[in-house]
């Protein structure tokens, strides 16, 4: 850390604390993660070199940038680009949601960085607003979408090959599909794209889509809104021995898309939910097939200017939904939120990734 002066801290977590610095040489703003453990704790070296070896091959705009990553007094370090807010910042100031043309941008955004991840074979199993980094638009009125990235990578995972299956506890429980609160570990792709339309519809209405508060309750909403399992997510959920004596009222008649959106989405609109919230996992479409999507359309012609509404507010009204569900992930931007702390990437070996500062070696270089 000694050519880094500490600016501020950006937020804090179970992994470690993310600070704002200064380059001392380059007077460069970045935010520095610091891991609490030392590099010797096994799950704090699988999750650093995995979060380190996935953003090594996903360089794009709407990725964000890992500068640097060392290690200094046995404790990891991660250097990252400075990007001043998040999705939930933005979406606090906004409880009501945002105009569908800011909407739209930003989840052009987040459908751009979600196919350049799965074009590598890559899911990042943990997209929420507080990973959707905002470098705010000029237009300080806020007429138009900020520059978007997407961080947090210690949850990512390199699909297998065959029939290998993948852990299962993976993402926040608002933004996981069906499949994954059953306790599939045969998944893909498809659970990204479920969390891309629940984004979406976060931005529409200000508010989360499906704020279960537990993992039964969480499929109950999704269930009133789109309507029952499908026969092999009903087979898991019968054979999950955390759901035994429960079962689910009548969900034949859900209150869909449709009604919940009549009269507030045009139909493009409407159709992109649709196409990503489909409770068969094989259904939902891909990230290629999104970009190709109508309501993307007018992302070609100039922005229309357009003004969100504020709120006084707004803070609190997020922060009593979010407390629901328990959420410790007020350190943001990006420090890893983790619900549990997990093994997940093969350790090839710290030494081709990390180098100590002040060895003379420029960890940099090596990224």
């Amino acid at each position: 850390m000694n050519k880094y002066e500490v600016v501020g801290v950006v937020g804090e977590g179970a992994y470690g604390v993310v600070l704002k610095c200064r380059n001392k040489e380059t007077s460069e703003i970045v935010a520095v993660k610091k891991f609490k453990e030392s590099d010797e704790d096994e799950i704090v070296r699988k999750t650093t070199l995995r979060e380190v070896k996935m953003l090594r091959s996903l360089r794009q705009e709407n990725i964000v940038s890992l500068k640097e990553a060392f290690r200094r007094k046995q404790k990891l370090y991660l250097v990252f680009e400075y990007v001043e807010k998040n999705l939930l910042e933005i979406l606090e100031e906004h409880p009501s949601g945002l105009p569908l043309e800011l909407v739209r941008q930003y989840v052009h955004q987040l459908t751009r960085a979600v196919a350049w991840c799965h074009q590598h074979n890559i899911v990042h199993r943990d997209i929420k607003p507080e990973n959707l980094l905002i470098n705010p638009a000029p237009d300080a009125a806020g007429a138009t979408a900020g520059h978007l990235k997407l961080c947090d990578f210690g949850f990512a995972r390199t699909l297998p090959k065959g029939d290998q299956s993948i852990t299962d506890y993976v993402s926040t429980r608002w933004y996981r599909t069906p499949e994954l609160l059953l306790g599939c570990t045969h998944y893909g792709k498809g659970i990204d794209m479920w969390a891309i339309g629940c984004i979406m519809a976060e931005l529409v209405d200000g508010q989360p889509l499906f704020p279960g508060e537990s993992d039964i309750d969480q499929l109950y909403i999704i269930q009133k809104l789109l309507g029952p399992l499908t026969q092999e997510q009903y087979d898991m959920f019968m054979r999950n021995p955390r759901f035994v004596g429960l079962k689910f009222p009548d969900m034949s008649r859900p209150q869909t898309l449709e009604r919940k959106y009549a009269g507030r989405l045009p139909d493009d609109a409407l159709d992109f939910l649709r196409c990503v919230l489909r409770m068969e996992p094989r259904e939902r479409h891909t990230s290629e097939q999104l970009l190709q999507h109508q309501f993307f359309a007018p992302i070609a012609a100039p922005p229309r200017a357009v003004r969100p509404e504020s709120s006084a507010d707004s803070a609190t009204v997020r922060a009593k939904a979010r407390g629901k569900q328990g959420n410790q992930e007020l350190h943001r931007r990006a420090l890893p939120s983790r619900e549990s702390q997990r093994p997940g990437a093969e350790d090839g070996g710290l030494a081709s990734h990390f180098a100590p500062q002040g060895s003379g070696i420029d960890g940099s270089a090596m990224l």
